[in-house]
């Protein structure tokens, strides 16, 4: 099965990455029907997602990003296409942030 691994670094501070990160989780709940658990720490948060084909987290701290997904068989096909697409969307997200 195909991993993701997508760091990016911000200097949006962790309220603005926080705001970022639950903006990031609602859409994918309504756009891809992702479950998607919000788990806050102190020092930064995390994000838990899945559903059929995909299960990951995104890593929420003051100066970074990082999405690590594990992609199931059918969805693994198409893995470098999805990167892609989550690279794009993180950094436009970021840069709009």
């Amino acid at each position: 099965m195909p991993d993701l691994h997508i760091q990016r670094d911000h200097e949006l501070g962790l309220d603005g990455a926080r705001a970022l990160a639950q903006a990031w989780a609602d859409d994918a709940v309504r756009t891809w029907g992702m479950a998607c658990e919000h788990v806050a720490g102190d020092a930064g948060d995390v994000i838990r997602f899945s559903r059929t084909g995909v299960a990951g987290t995104l890593e929420v701290s003051a100066t970074r990003f990082e999405l690590r997904a594990r992609l199931g068989f059918l969805l693994g096909a198409f893995s470098e296409k999805i990167e892609q697409r989550l690279r794009e969307n993180l950094d436009r997200a970021i840069t709009a942030g």
